[in-house]
């Protein structure tokens, strides 16, 4: 039996606010600069086709049957003959009750033939320190894994990295690489480090933790320190700062022999239920 395995190509940049022909240019550039033969997955970060600011994203938002961005990357999947997760970007939704369209923070998944193969709305809004991304976009209603080339993958976007129970739940459903896809704040560096290598060592899987770069605008930055992380959080490639890939081979079969010497996910307790002790 053939071993299981990915070659993936994450792209770490810095968007340009508003501008999607710009990002659209620049994403280009740095996968014909980075690309590998034989590449199976490329993923970018979240919102990199408009950058990090929500009072933007109304006027930024794209219907998914007629998205630019989605057609974009499917373009790209198929020069490049490889699976694309998208990142995310701005989508509209009707809603069948009163005609009146809804903003999703939407990750998109196109497959080797360029076609929309998934969708996940991000489940969990970030609106604290002066960020309102829940004032412009709502809330996903649930998980989604996905299947490429054999391999189970948990999408998550930015924030959600902070909610174990996702990753998890993700786990339990049989995952075996997630990914999450941010513009996270420089602000919050030591936050992404420990959450990202957590959350592959908690679930013995996997894990591409994929930042945008540079700056947002007024002294706010965007941290730019990507990495993927093993099994044992053991970090296999990063990208520290500024725009560019990092690239790595995972194979699986390592990982499923450690997670039979190591079965930690079999002492999970149906329930934790708190006894208060006066």
């Amino acid at each position: 039996m053939e071993e299981k395995s990915l070659k993936i190509l994450s792209i770490q940049m810095a968007s340009v606010l508003g501008d999607k022909e710009a990002n659209f240019h620049k994403v280009m550039d740095l996968i014909h600069k980075n690309i590998k033969k034989g590449t199976d997955i490329i993923i970018l970060p979240e919102v990199w086709n408009v950058g990090w600011k929500p009072n933007i994203f109304n006027d930024c938002a794209e219907d998914i049957e007629e998205s630019e961005t989605i057609e974009f990357l499917s373009e790209i999947a198929i020069a490049f003959d490889a699976n694309v997760i998208g990142g995310s970007l701005i989508i509209g939704k009707r809603q069948t009750v009163n005609g009146k369209r809804k903003l999703f923070n939407t990750c998109v998944v196109i497959d080797r033939d360029g076609e929309l193969v998934a969708t996940y709305d991000k489940m969990h809004l970030f609106s604290y320190y002066g960020c309102d991304e829940g004032k412009f976009v709502e809330a996903g209603q649930n998980p989604v894994m996905i299947e490429l080339d054999g391999v189970k993958i948990g999408l998550t976007l930015c924030y959600d990295i902070r909610f174990p129970e996702i990753y998890r739940a993700y786990r339990k459903a049989g995952a075996d690489l997630l990914i999450n896809m941010a513009a996270w704040p420089m602000k919050r560096a030591g936050h992404w480090e420990a959450l990202s290598k957590a959350r592959a060592i908690e679930n013995q899987t996997f894990m591409v933790a994929l930042t945008q770069s540079g700056l947002i605008e007024a002294e706010e930055y965007n941290l730019g320190h990507s990495r993927m992380i093993d099994y044992n959080g053991e970090v296999i490639s990063e990208i520290k700062s500024g725009e560019g890939a990092m690239f790595a081979e995972i194979k699986f079969e390592e990982m499923y022999e450690f997670r039979k010497k190591c079965s930690v996910l079999l002492d999970i307790h149906d329930a934790y239920e708190v006894q208060l002790k006066t």
